[in-house]
């Protein structure tokens, strides 16, 4: 597949309130992207966008060389995956087994094919121990990972994750991390909607910002963090350490702990 494009996206829901605003943004394969803004900038509506929960009132999307109006959502489901916000929106298995094996055998793929992208999901995301059970048995945290399971199975080309660090302890964070990279090595895209900032320093390298219902800056990590006027607008602060260092008065745009241990060094 060939990337994603969103030209001159405008979506009005039916009451007629805009919900994103002539946004245009592309995607290629192996890249990880986090899309970051406050509630209310439009990021939730523009990946339901991409993969076809909702279609765009003005412009044109193509997953690869599928424009998204000519396709159902069932059909754009086999190149793009999304994981809810809410997990409980997503599932509705009575076993976690159940629940992550159903999106291959829905695709109607090969019992081998489906066995083995089930297992890997599995693999990846650390739920073995859990195949049995119920979901809703589950911590918030696990049936998160239940949900990014069940996407992973289906082995989309696009992979989208509404906020996945909500409710997720120090070691979840770095098995997401771990799943994002993966992910990144096998030529997939990831789009990352989260509003932790730490959590983007550690994981992407571009960062597209919205704000009032537009895209608003799309570039490096360490320019958007380091880009006072776009923080304001968006009302978006900045990492810890960042913000740390820049009230310190240190030299350079620091982004994490060790550019900070390493700026202090040469002091």
């Amino acid at each position: 597949m060939n990337g994603v494009r969103l030209e001159n996206i405008t979506y009005r829901y039916p009451n007629g309130h805009t919900a994103v605003e002539n946004i245009s943004m592309s995607f290629k394969q192996g890249e990880a992207v986090a899309i970051v803004g406050q509630n209310g900038a439009g990021k939730t509506t523009t990946v339901k966008l991409i993969n076809g929960l909702l279609r765009p009132t003005e412009g044109e999307i193509y997953v690869g060389d599928w424009n998204t109006k000519d396709y159902t959502t069932a059909q754009l489901s086999k190149r793009v995956g999304y994981v809810f916000q809410n997990p409980d929106d997503q599932i509705f298995h009575s076993d976690v087994y159940s629940e992550i094996e159903f999106g291959p055998k829905n695709l109607k793929l090969p019992a081998k094919v489906v066995k083995e992208n089930t297992q890997k999901a599995i693999e990846l995301t650390g739920l073995e121990p859990f195949l049995k059970e119920h979901p809703y048995n589950l911590a918030y945290s696990m049936r998160k990972f239940v949900t990014i399971a069940s996407i992973i199975s289906m082995n989309p080309d696009v992979v989208i994750l509404d906020e996945p660090t909500a409710g997720q302890d120090l070691p979840s964070l770095k098995r997401l991390s771990s799943i994002i990279s993966t992910l990144q090595k096998e030529n997939k895209i990831i789009i990352t909607i989260t509003h932790d900032m730490e959590f983007v320093v550690d994981n992407f390298q571009r960062v597209i910002v919205m704000a009032n219902k537009k895209k608003i800056k799309d570039s490096d990590k360490r320019d958007i963090f380091w880009d006072f006027d776009v923080l304001e607008r968006s009302s978006l602060k900045q990492p810890v350490i960042s913000s740390l260092s820049h009230d310190l008065g240190m030299n350079g745009r620091i982004l994490n702990i060790k550019e900070m241990v390493q700026q202090m060094q040469r002091v």
